[in-house]
C-alpha cells in the first residue's frame, strides 16, 4: 500500500477505534439518567459497565488468536457488524436488564475492534515506519478519553435527543467507516501453521471471574458474608480458576502465558498494572455519579467537571514520554505515577456532599496525573524485557490483566457503594422520619422521589463516595509496593533482545 493508500485507510481504522472508545466513556456521566429513566438499582448501575468490561476483556485474546487464522478484514467487518448492531439494540433498551445483555454483547464488538485495529495497522506498517502514524493513534484515543464524558452530558442534557442517543450516535459513524474499510483495506492474510485457539482458557477465565464477580455484587444484600451462597459462589469462582490457571500451562498458545507471567518483572509489572486498572476504572466510573446524584449537577456540568482528571493523563503520558525516551529509564517514573494516584485517591476518600469542588478537582488532577505515569510505561516495562517472538503475548497479557483489575474494581466498588448507600438512605429516612415506599430510595430516579427524600438520598450518596475512593487508594498502594521492587533497567534501543 502506498502512503495515501495507507493514510485512506488509517483514517477507517482510527474512526472506528474511536467510536468503539468514545462508547465506553460516553456512557459514564449519563449513566446516572439513563438508570434512573429505566427504573434501575445501583447494582444494575455497576453492572451495565462491568458487563461490557468483562466481555471485552474475556473476548479481547480470542480475536486477537482468530486474526493469526482467519482475514483480518473480514473479522473487523464482521466486529463492526457486531458492535453496530449491540448499539442499537441498546438505544432501544426498555428496562436495566435488557441494557446490561445488550452491553455485554457491544462489549464483544468493542474488545475485537480495539485489538483488530492494532493488528491491522502492524500487518499493513513496518516497524520501522510504524512510529510516524502513532501520532494519529494517540491524538484519537486523547480525544475519546477527553470528549466522551463531555458528549454524553450534552446528549443527556438536549430534550430532543435523549440518553438513547448516546447509543445511537455510534451507528452512523460504523457504518461510514465499514463503507471506508471495504473500499480501501487492502491487507494480506498471513496463516500461521498449527495456530490453535485457546477456548478453554478463556471460557475459564471469564466463568471464574463472572462467579466471583457476582458474588461480589449480591453479598451482605441478598445473603450474607458467612452462608452457603458464599461458599459455593466464592469456593467454585476459585476452583474454576484454579483449573484454568492449570489449563494456561498445558496448553501451546495460552490467552495468559503462564511462562511470562512468573517472571519477575512481568509479574510485578502486572501486579501494579491490575491494582492500576482496578483503583482507575473503580473509582473514575462513579465520579459523574457522584456529581449528578450526590451533587445535583446536570450530566453536562459532570462531564465538565471530570475533565481536571482527564487533563492530568494527557499531560503526564505525553510528558512522561518525552522524558522517558531521553533517559531511557522508566522506573523512577512508574514509581512516581503510582505514588501520586494514591495521594491523589486518599484526596477523593475525604469528599462528601458538600466538599468544595476546588479540592475535588485537585485530587481527581492527581489521580489523572498518575495513571499518565504509570499504565503506559507499565506495558513499556514488559515490552522491553521480553524478545521480540513473545512481545505479542506479554503486551497482551498486561492489557487482559488491566482490563481485569477494572472490571473487578467498578464491581467491588460498585457493591461497597450500595451497601453504603442503602444504609445511609435508611438511616437518613428514620432521622428525618421519612417512611420509605416501594425501592426505598435505592432507585436512581430521583424525579420520582418527594424533596425530603431526595434530599436524603442525595446526601446518602455524597457521603459514601468517599469510602470508595479510600479503597481505591489501598488497591493504588499495593500497585506502590510492586513497582518499588521492580529492577531499575534502561531500556534498550534495538527491537529484539540481544543473543
Amino acid at each position: 500500500m502506498t502512503h495515501r493508500q495507507i493514510l485512506e485507510a488509517l483514517s477507517g481504522l482510527l474512526l472506528v477505534l474511536f467510536v468503539a472508545m468514545i462508547s465506553g466513556t460516553i456512557v459514564s456521566v449519563a449513566l446516572p439518567q439513563i438508570i434512573g429513566a429505566l427504573d434501575g438499582t445501583q447494582s444494575q448501575y455497576t453492572w451495565v459497565i462491568t458487563a461490557s468490561l468483562l466481555a471485552a476483556t474475556a473476548s479481547t485474546p480470542i480475536w486477537g488468536r482468530l486474526a493469526d487464522l482467519f482475514s483480518k478484514k473480514l473479522l473487523l467487518q464482521i466486529s463492526i457488524v457486531i458492535f453496530m448492531l449491540s448499539s442499537l439494540a441498546c438505544g432501544f433498551a426498555q428496562n436495566a436488564g435488557q441494557l446490561i445483555a445488550f452491553r455485554a454483547i457491544q462489549g464483544l464488538g468493542m474488545g475485537a475492534l480495539q485489538v483488530l485495529v492494532q493488528v491491522i495497522i502492524a500487518a499493513m506498517i513496518s516497524p520501522k515506519e510504524r512510529g510516524r502514524y502513532n501520532g494519529y493513534l494517540g491524538g484519537v484515543m486523547a480525544v475519546a478519553t477527553v470528549g466522551g464524558p463531555l458528549l454524553g452530558g450534552l446528549i443527556a442534557d438536549t430534550s430532543w435527543l435523549g440518553w438513547r442517543w448516546c447509543f445511537f450516535i455510534a451507528v452512523p459513524f460504523t457504518a461510514i467507516a465499514f463503507v471506508l474499510l471495504h473500499k480501501t483495506l487492502k491487507v494480506v492474510s498471513v496463516r500461521r501453521p498449527n495456530v490453535k485457539i485457546d477456548y478453554a482458557g478463556a471460557t475459564l477465565i471469564a466463568a471464574g471471574v463472572s462467579v466471583l464477580l457476582i458474588w461480589i455484587t449480591f453479598v451482605g444484600n441478598s445473603f450474607d458474608w458467612i452462608s452457603w451462597q458464599t461458599a459455593v459462589m466464592a469456593g467454585g469462582g476459585i476452583l474454576i480458576l484454579a483449573v484454568a490457571t492449570w489449563v494456561e500451562s498445558r496448553v501451546g498458545e495460552p490467552v495468559v502465558p503462564i511462562h511470562i507471567v512468573r517472571r519477575r518483572t512481568p509479574a510485578l509489572a502486572i501486579v501494579a498494572s491490575l491494582a492500576v486498572g482496578m483503583a482507575m476504572f473503580g473509582g473514575a466510573v462513579f465520579l459523574g455519579q457522584y456529581f449528578q446524584i450526590g451533587r445535583g449537577y446536570s450530566p453536562t456540568q459532570a462531564g465538565l467537571l471530570t475533565i481536571p482528571m482527564m487533563f492530568g493523563v494527557l499531560l503526564s503520558s505525553t510528558v512522561s514520554g518525552r522524558l522517558v525516551s531521553q533517559s531511557g529509564k522508566v522506573k523512577p517514573y512508574i514509581v512516581t505515577g503510582s505514588v501520586v494516584l494514591t495521594l491523589g485517591f486518599l484526596g477523593l476518600s475525604l469528599i462528601d456532599h458538600e466538599t468544595p469542588l476546588a479540592l475535588i478537582s485537585a485530587a481527581m488532577l492527581l489521580v489523572g496525573i498518575g495513571v499518565g505515569m504509570s499504565m503506559q510505561n507499565l506495558v513499556l516495562v514488559i515490552q522491553n524485557v521480553v524478545p521480540l517472538r513473545e512481545l505479542g503475548a506479554a503486551s497482551g497479557a498486561i492489557t487482559f490483566f488491566r482490563s481485569l483489575g477494572g472490571t473487578i474494581g467498578v464491581s467491588v466498588l460498585g457493591a461497597v457503594l450500595a451497601s453504603r448507600v442503602a444504609t445511609g438512605i435508611a438511616e437518613g429516612f428514620a432521622k428525618a422520619g421519612i417512611r420509605p415506599s416501594g425501592s426505598g430510595g435505592s432507585t436512581l430516579n430521583l424525579e420520582a422521589l418527594p424533596e425530603a427524600a431526595r434530599t436524603v438520598v442525595r446526601a446518602a450518596y455524597g457521603d459514601a463516595t468517599g469510602h470508595i475512593f479510600l479503597i481505591s487508594a489501598a488497591i493504588a498502594a499495593v500497585g506502590v509496593v510492586a513497582v518499588l521492587f521492580l529492577k531499575p533497567v534502561k531500556l534498550r534501543d534495538t527491537v529484539d533482545l540481544a543473543n
